[in-house]
């Protein structure tokens, strides 16, 4: 397994919309790098999890301005991927020891 995948997902992404989209279309949302292409999250999801992606849908998020203290700041953006499976398949988050 290559270096570069290993830096392509980030995290999982948990949130209500994740666990919904995961119990009605059997998806998984992942935090991934900016430089990402559908292609490396397709192949390191299946390499790290040992599955089949059908699909892969990508969504980008500007910073958002903020305040930090006194001082303007912005947010960092991010990129966030829905990776569909097919049927019977399933990603397993636990940690192996």
């Amino acid at each position: 397994m290559s270096a570069h995948l290993m830096q392509v997902i980030a995290a999982p992404h948990v949130s209500e919309k994740s666990s919904m989209a995961g119990e009605a279309n059997n998806q998984y949302v992942f935090k991934v790098a900016k430089n990402a292409t559908k292609h490396d999250i397709k192949r390191a999801v299946e390499e790290i999890f040992k599955v089949t992606v059908s699909a892969v849908r990508t969504l980008n998020f500007e910073g958002k301005r903020k305040r930090f203290g006194q001082r303007p700041g912005q947010r960092n953006a991010w990129k966030k991927a829905y990776v569909s499976l097919p049927a019977g398949q399933e990603i397993d988050f636990a940690v192996e020891g």
